[in-house]
């Protein structure tokens, strides 16, 4: 009868580290060890499963042996031609019980010791199983074909959309999304932050004139006419400024006169031309055809085409735009900005009814409705995700399937064969029993067969 090693899971891991690595197998990590030698409960449970179905199997052989003999001993003893008919049945039972015991043992170890070749294939060709289920799994279950067989039979995009249609989950991707947001913010130091917004805002301008940018825009103002309202409101407000400040006006103009004028004529200059800058600056207001007006707007249209075909311009435009840049005024601009951006989008993001999340939410409801009902958009999503999917393994089947024969080839030999073991024996153990019923059927048959042509 096999014996069946039933040592300790604890006492089996002080073997193997006390036993040396055995020829021709590859270190194992040791998280692939651990992960093959340690029996749980289970394991326990199922390896003394494989007991019993031993003893069982064993018992039965040991059963056809027994009435082999009874009946050769009863047919040497003169009893009738049945004796013969149940030693034949016993006898191919026999044979067909120490068949399959040779095969089920040969599984897992040498049959009794001796080292027959094509025996113990799994300790002796646990690396080659690895590569096989590997590659099995490449060809089978990574090609382009059957994944985009299963992807689409699964019908993700409608099973998205009714998922994401249900206010509950909608409000639960929301808040998923609403943390990351948080915590990506939270990450980014405000200073690298800056840095980039910068560097990017300062290369970009480099990179790009304006000036003729500028001009464009200037002409097409000027052209519909949107300049006016500015002009408008700049002279009410500079009319309103006179009428507010006409002492220090004249006052200015009295105080820049020579000293050797009379006072009353330099009083008489200022209020004089206090008079006419006022009148001058209604007059403008009033009168949408002033003069004044129509060279602001000559000028504007000249300063337009400057700004798009004379070098001259374009130049200085240039030479502003860097000055203006390298500010640090407007460096410490972009770095407020941006500070108030971050402490807006965070307070948004934790506040449960702030505009940014209600708009997440309301959007997420009505993609997932669409995504629902809406057949061309459901093909859209699964093609994206198919796609995805299809790149995923195609790019990395190698590594994929690496993974599975270097774990294998990470399994202690004789760990694994334990573990295998303990999970299929108890099946494998009623491959004898059946061997020893039917071998016994089949022997009986041909010594019926024989007994009948030959008799």
């Amino acid at each position: 009868m096999e014996r069946t090693n039933a040592d300790e899971p604890g006492t089996r891991d002080v073997k193997e580290h006390a036993r040396p690595e055995a020829a021709g197998n590859r270190p194992a990590p040791a998280s692939g060890v651990r992960a093959m030698s340690a029996f749980t409960p289970a394991d326990e449970e199922k390896q003394r499963g494989v007991r019993r179905m031993k003893l069982t199997a064993t018992g039965l052989l040991l059963f056809v042996a027994l009435v082999y003999v009874l009946a050769k001993v009863a047919a040497n003893n003169g009893a009738g031609p049945w004796a013969g008919y149940v030693a034949a049945a016993a006898e191919a039972g026999m044979v067909g019980a120490l068949a399959d015991w040779f095969a089920v043992t040969a599984l897992f170890r040498h049959p009794l010791g001796l080292p027959i070749p094509h025996t113990a294939i799994i300790p002796t060709k646990k690396d080659q199983l690895g590569v096989s289920l590997g590659e099995f799994v490449g060809e089978n279950f990574l090609s382009e074909h059957v994944v985009r067989q299963r992807l689409r039979a699964v019908g993700i995009g409608s099973r998205l959309g009714a998922w994401l249609a249900d206010p509950e989950h909608a409000d639960r991707v929301t808040a998923e999304l609403a943390a990351a947001l948080r915590g990506a913010l939270t990450v980014l130091r405000d200073s690298d932050v800056q840095a980039v917004v910068g560097e990017a805002i300062t290369r970009r301008a480099d990179a790009r004139e304006i000036a003729p940018g500028l001009g464009k825009m200037l002409e097409k103002i000027v052209a519909d006419g949107g300049h006016k309202r500015v002009v408008d409101l700049v002279v009410a407000r500079a009319q309103n400024w006179l009428i507010l400040h006409d002492t220090e006006i004249m006052g200015a103009v009295q105080g820049g006169a020579p000293g050797w004028t009379p006072r009353f004529v330099d009083r008489k200059v200022g209020e004089r031309v206090y008079k006419e800058l006022l009148r001058f600056v209604t007059e403008m207001r009033d009168m949408p055809s002033h003069p004044a007006r129509g060279a602001l707007d000559r000028f504007l249209t000249d300063f337009a085409s400057d700004l798009q075909s004379d070098t001259e311009t374009r130049a200085r435009i240039e030479r502003l735009k860097g000055e203006v840049l390298s500010r640090g005024e407007v460096q410490d601009l972009i770095a407020s900005a941006w500070t108030a951006v971050r402490s807006m989008i965070v307070s948004a993001a934790e506040d449960e009814r702030s505009e940014l999340r209600l708009r997440v939410r309301a959007s997420l409801l009505s993609l997932g409705a669409r995504m629902a009902v809406e057949p061309r958009l459901q093909n859209k999503i699964d093609g994206w995700v198919e796609g995805a999917a299809v790149y995923v393994v195609t790019t990395y089947r190698a590594e994929i399937t690496s993974l599975i024969t270097d774990t294998v080839a990470g399994w202690d030999a004789e760990h694994t064969t334990k573990k295998i073991e303990a999970h299929i024996g108890r099946d494998l153990q009623f491959i004898r029993i059946n061997g020893t019923v039917v071998g016994s059927l089949a022997g009986l048959l041909i010594y019926t067969v024989s007994r009948a042509l030959w008799a």
